[in-house]
């Protein structure tokens, strides 16, 4: 009897002195940097994904679409959303191509190797190779551009080069803003190529 109790005070004495090492080895390390960032998921992820900007100029009361008229498609191969966040957004991880559509019909089209959606704000970030391409021929090259929607207003702090076949003008520049018509363009340095035609008097 002896025996058998001495043994169960060892095992229990064991036990106990392993459970105080594991309770002692506790990790109160302080995580910095990116290993205190949380990791965030999006609360949906679509291919091939295809989204139609229309406008009208009066209210519709039913689903009567000839009143309406296309102004933008935007096309990804993927899309993210994370509007499950307090800033909602959304990303497009391997590019986007947005076709836009004047008063005319005629089509612009802009492409980019990565965007982001910021759905509160309605500020569309464009990065890597941005290309916008008028229906006129005007062709305008860059690292990262912005697009205000509210405001219909784009503009970059980055390298860009601007092509204007009408007048046979190639700008290279840093930092530029201007209208999604591109009637009002203001760089703000500006370097490179053009061509100045005087108007006979």
């Amino acid at each position: 009897m002896k025996a058998f109790s001495k043994n169960n005070y060892k095992c229990f004495a064991t036990v106990l002195t392993v459970a105080i090492l594991f309770i002692s080895c506790g990790d109160d390390y302080e995580r910095v940097g990116e290993e205190a960032i949380k990791p965030v998921f999006p609360q949906g992820v679509a291919q091939d994904y295809v989204l139609t900007y229309t406008e009208t100029k009066e209210e519709l009361e039913s689903e009567d679409l000839s009143k309406s008229r296309v102004i933008a498609i935007l096309t990804s191969p993927v899309t993210e959303d994370f509007d499950n966040q307090f800033f909602k957004y959304k990303t497009f991880p391997e590019g986007l191509q947005v076709d836009f559509f004047d008063e005319k019909n005629q089509k612009s089209v802009v492409t980019s190797d990565y965007g982001i959606i910021y759905s509160q704000t309605g500020l569309i970030d464009l990065q890597g190779n941005v290309v916008i391409e008028t229906h006129d021929g005007k062709k305008l090259e860059t690292s990262q551009l912005y697009f205000d929607r509210k405001n219909n207003w784009i503009f970059t702090e980055n390298k860009f080069t601007y092509t204007n076949p009408e007048d046979g003008t190639i700008m290279d520049g840093e930092g530029m803003d201007f209208n999604k018509d591109f009637s009002f363009f203001k760089a703000h340095k500006t370097y490179g190529l053009m061509t100045i035609t005087e108007e006979d008097q």
